[in-house]
């Protein structure tokens, strides 16, 4: 039985022959595209749960297909980069990417990773009265995985809903980086710390701008981070 539709976009044919082999071996079914208009299509006509997108495509690059893809859904996304350089995995996260990896990679670990993500977005639904977190100014609803700020509704990436999500549910609480990565990413989770920094910066941009300053995610200095509810 397939796992879901998983999308792996390389210009390099034996990349994406080995990939699809590593993901048909555990069971999911393959879409592939070798240049950036057709990932973009492919994504809007497939409708994948997870997208494997290398950085350095033709016609659209990377960074390019996860921009325009970010505006009209919220697929999972892993990239693919083979220059290794910090600039390009921190990019890639502030564009709306889960996750990244850096060539050459290991396809066990590649799958290891896309099963981690799928794990965590398609977990059973909690219970209805534990799916909604209201505040003034924000509403986050878990079982719809939306947010709105000031009853407008804002887009984040799965991970920045979790992170968020995450946080609001534990107001008050301060929370490390490494706790963080454990909650929201999980113990499979094989990147860095300032993968957290990043989301966190993401995140607030997204619900501070407008949310009327009733709440607010705090920097905690050498430690962490915590979600306050300010008085009015």
């Amino acid at each position: 039985m397939s796992e879901g539709l998983i999308l792996v976009v390389d210009d390099e044919d034996h990349i994406r022959e080995l990939v699809r082999l590593y993901l048909e071996r555990e069971g999911y079914t393959v879409a592939m595209a070798r240049d950036g208009e057709e990932a973009l299509d492919k994504i809007r006509k497939q409708s994948p749960q997870l997208v494997i997108l290398d950085i350095m495509l033709p016609k659209l690059d990377g960074w390019d297909v996860c921009r325009e893809t970010r505006k009209f859904s919220q697929v999972p996304v892993i990239m693919l980069t083979a220059k290794g350089e910090e600039f390009d995995k921190v990019l890639g996260l502030e564009l709306g990417a889960d996750d990244y990896l850096t060539k050459p990679f290991s396809p066990r670990e590649l799958v290891a990773r896309v099963r981690a993500i799928l794990r965590r977005t398609v977990a059973d639904e909690p219970q209805a009265a534990d799916n909604v977190i209201s505040i003034p100014g924000l509403t986050i609803n878990q079982l719809s995985r939306e947010v709105l700020v000031n009853g407008q509704e804002t887009a984040l990436t799965p991970k920045e809903f979790d992170l968020l999500w995450f946080l609001a549910g534990n107001p008050g609480k301060v929370f490390t980086r490494e706790q963080l990565l454990t909650a929201v990413w999980g113990y499979d989770y094989y990147g860095d710390l300032r993968t957290v920094d990043t989301h966190i910066k993401r995140v607030r941009e997204k619900v501070e701008r407008y949310g009327g300053g009733s709440y607010h995610i705090r920097t905690i200095w050498g430690v962490g981070y915590k979600f306050e509810v300010l008085e009015k």
